[in-house]
């Protein structure tokens, strides 16, 4: 197993585990249950470390597809720069589901509130993973492309230009 098995497997993790999370988290808030709420905690901590190990693996992944020839480079960029944000603000929930533990063990007077903030967080984790998820689908699941043209007709444009360009000389 490589760095771009790696990537390929635990790119689902902060995916499902920041919605599952949050799910939880709504459970916890609804139930008045602080073991749940620590379970939904303990879920974003671990998609954050999972949206680490991805981003951190990303590169081996570009580099292994790069050169196939239906893979376009502009795929690649949008998923790359949209990846940072994802991971900023999972980095983030990690780091508040840390204090979400401690403030919950200490029963403190806000706690409550700081659930809500928690589950917010989350949430905008979520949507910003899941937008990474797709835009990296894009790469080799061309189906999941909103462009009319597929990159094997972008390829044969590219021959076609070439070829004027030749037939001038």
């Amino acid at each position: 197993m490589n760095q771009t098995h790696i990537h390929l497997v635990i790119t689902h993790l902060p995916i499902f585990g920041s919605f599952l999370g949050a799910l939880v988290l709504i459970h916890g808030i609804g139930m008045k249950s602080n073991q749940t709420i620590i379970a939904s905690y303990n879920l974003f901590i671990l998609s954050s470390i999972g949206a680490g190990i991805a981003y951190f693996t990303g590169e081996a992944a570009e580099e292994t597809v790069e050169d196939i020839a239906s893979v376009l480079e502009s795929s690649i960029k949008a998923h790359e720069d949209f990846a940072m944000y994802a991971l900023v603000s999972l980095i983030i929930l990690g780091l508040v589901s840390i204090l979400g533990i401690f403030f919950t063990l200490m029963n403190s007077t806000f706690v409550r509130s700081f659930d809500f903030f928690v589950l917010f967080v989350s949430l905008i984790s979520f949507g910003l993973v899941a937008r990474t998820g797709y835009l990296g689908g894009q790469i080799r699941h061309t189906e999941l492309t909103d462009d009319l043209k597929s990159p094997a007709a972008e390829g044969a444009e590219k021959s076609t230009e070439y070829s004027d360009e030749e037939s001038e000389i």
